[in-house]
This record gives C-alpha cells, sequence and structure tokens, in this order.
C-alpha cells in the first residue's frame, strides 16, 4: 500500500510507477482509494514497444545521415558540422532508450547505481546537446539572412571543430548534476528529481524557445521584403522544421516535469487528489514518450524537407542499385560461361 498527502495510492509493489520518486509513495496521509493500477500497465506495455521502435528508425536514420554527410558534403562547413554532430548526439540519446524500456517493463531498476547514473547522464547529454546545437544552428542562420556579408557565414574548418568541442563540453558540464543527484537512496528505482536539474532542463527549453521566436521573426520578417533573398530558403526550411519537432517533443515533457516540481515541493499552487495524481502520472508518460521520440524523428525531416540529403540518399540508392546490377551481370556471365564449358558454376 503506497500513499499520498490526500489519498491511498493502491497498486501492487511491482507497478509503483518508475516516472515518479519512491518517496512520493512514503507517507500517510489520508484515506481516499486511489487505483493506479491501470496507469503502470500502460506505461509497461506502451513504453517499451514504442521505445524499440524508436532505437530501430533511430540507429537506422541517423547513420545513414552522417554516411551522406561524409560521402557527399563538406563536414569543414559549419552548417554541416552541426547537423553531423546533432546526427551524434541522437544515436548517443539512443543508447539510452534500450534500458529505460527495460526499467519501465520491469517497474523497477535492477542493473545497480553506476548504471543508472550513466543512464541518467546520456539521457541528459542528449537533451542539452542538442538544444544547444539548434540554438547554434538558428543564431547561423539568423547571420546568414541577416547579414550574409559576415565572416561567421562563412566560417568552416578550425571554427567548426571548435564550436563542436565548445557545445559538447557545455552538454556535459550542465548534464552533470542530473547525475550527481540521481536518487541512489532506493536501488530499486532510478530518477533525478532534484529542484535543480528539473528547473536547469526547463530553463533551457525556455531560451531555446526564446531564441527560436526571435530569430525566425526576424528572418520572416526579413524575406517578406520585396526585394529579399530567398537563394537560402530550402536551407531556412530544414532548420526551422527541425526547431519546430524539438519544440513539439520536449515541450511536454518540460511541462510534466515543471508540474510535477510544483506538486511536489509546493502543495498549496496543485491541490493533491486522485484525479491530479492520476493526470500527472498520464503526462509524465506521454511527456517522457514525446521527448523520446525526438532522436528518430530528425533524420525524417532530413529527407522530407532537406533538398540536398533527399538529393543525396537519391543518388546513394541509385549507386547501391549500379553496384547490384553490375554484380547480378557477372554473375550471369560466368554462370553461362561454366555452363558452356560443361561445369557446373555459380557465385
Amino acid at each position: 500500500m503506497a500513499t499520498n498527502k490526500d489519498f491511498t495510492v493502491t497498486a501492487t509493489t511491482s507497478a509503483i510507477s518508475p516516472d515518479i520518486p519512491t518517496d512520493y509513495y512514503d507517507n500517510n496521509y489520508g484515506d481516499e482509494m486511489c487505483d493506479a493500477t491501470s496507469i503502470m500497465e500502460f506505461g509497461a506495455i506502451f513504453c517499451p514497444v514504442f521505445f524499440s521502435i524508436v532505437v530501430i528508425l533511430s540507429l537506422l536514420g541517423n547513420i545513414l545521415v552522417i554516411v551522406i554527410l561524409a560521402k557527399y558534403e563538406n563536414l569543414k562547413s559549419l552548417n554541416n558540422a552541426f547537423i553531423l554532430n546533432l546526427a551524434v548526439s541522437d544515436l548517443i540519446f539512443t543508447a539510452g532508450l534500450p534500458f529505460w524500456a527495460y526499467y519501465h517493463m520491469m517497474h523497477e531498476w535492477t542493473l545497480g547505481e553506476p548504471a543508472c547514473k550513466i543512464v541518467v547522464f546520456v539521457f541528459y547529454i542528449g537533451y542539452y546537446s542538442s538544444g544547444i546545437l539548434l540554438i547554434l544552428m538558428t543564431a547561423h542562420r539568423y547571420v546568414a539572412v541577416m547579414n550574409p556579408l559576415s565572416n561567421i557565414v562563412s566560417t568552416k574548418g578550425f571554427y567548426s571543430v571548435l564550436a563542436s568541442v565548445i557545445v559538447w563540453a557545455v552538454s556535459i558540464l550542465v548534464a552533470s548534476p542530473a547525475s550527481i543527484f540521481t536518487n541512489d537512496a532506493d536501488q530499486n528505482h532510478c530518477q533525478s528529481w532534484h529542484p535543480s536539474v528539473i528547473y536547469e532542463q526547463n530553463t533551457l527549453f525556455i531560451v531555446s524557445s526564446v531564441v527560436f521566436i526571435f530569430c525566425y521573426s526576424q528572418i520572416l520578417c526579413r524575406l517578406l521584403r520585396p526585394t529579399a533573398q530567398r537563394r537560402r530558403n530550402k536551407t531556412l526550411k530544414l532548420i526551422f522544421t527541425l526547431v519546430v519537432v524539438f519544440f513539439v517533443t520536449w515541450a511536454p515533457f518540460n511541462i510534466a516535469t515543471f508540474l510535477y516540481s510544483l506538486y511536489r515541493w509546493q502543495p498549496p499552487l496543485i491541490t493533491n487528489s486522485c484525479d491530479n495524481y492520476k493526470a500527472l502520472q498520464y503526462a509524465l508518460y506521454i511527456g517522457r514518450i514525446f521527448a523520446y521520440s525526438h532522436c528518430c524523428l530528425n533524420p525524417v525531416f532530413y529527407v522530407f524537407v532537406g533538398i540536398k540529403f533527399k538529393n543525396h540518399l537519391k543518388e546513394m540508392l541509385k549507386s547501391w542499385g549500379r553496384k547490384n546490377t553490375s554484380f547480378h551481370n557477372r554473375q550471369s556471365r560466368l554462370t553461362i560461361t561454366s555452363l558452356t564449358s560443361g561445369e557446373e558454376f555459380s557465385m
């Protein structure tokens, strides 16, 4: 039996949600019965299946993006360096998803405290690096539209490497508190619900949203002018789409975690009740599902929105097709030759 301030949560021990800290269940405040078993079953069934699909799509998509960049694009370009790092960021984030799927399926963390800290650390590195990279990509596109003669627009080589190193250094630095404050009081659960972690996460989301809104509102005003140069519209459309995807996928997660912080540390702001408890549980599950899907969506929009990526992908597929055709023709010629000589031979 687990209880909350104004009600009692009824669920078996194995059905306790990994999204809610264990001390949430440790106090006896009332006698109102609140059956949360259906919520736990929803997370246990849906989350592992969904995460498995995301892992497969993310691995295929992001590896394909890296291959296309390496084969067809100039990696010394600052914009291409950002896209490459974004694909790497998504792959790092993806590496933690099988562990989260296992966690939701088992209802408890059985892999030990060090593994928990690493998985939480990987989650936040993926989150912060994606946010920072999209902020820089947006700022770079803003400068390219507003001041196309700026040196920043044509920056490449050493500065691309330097920008990449700074992005990862900052991401690791700001992700460290999440690992440090991961709850290690209960070895059966893996959470990082410290206020500093949640509010730092919310802060990046707010800052990135402000940057996106400001830059793209200014860019839109500039492009609406009759004399505007629209040669870079395709790149602009791609980056804008990636920004929208980041906002849509991470907004529910940030809102849900912020509401939980009010529920946990500011009780008068959100009344503790069975209905609020269930709503918060579902919000956390759905928010996490949206957030985890982010890593597999970027490659999809590279293909559907990015003209260059679409053309490169077509060229690569044609190249593979020519190789396969050449292989089959060579195989047919060898088989025919071997048959005419009276021998059975195939490749």
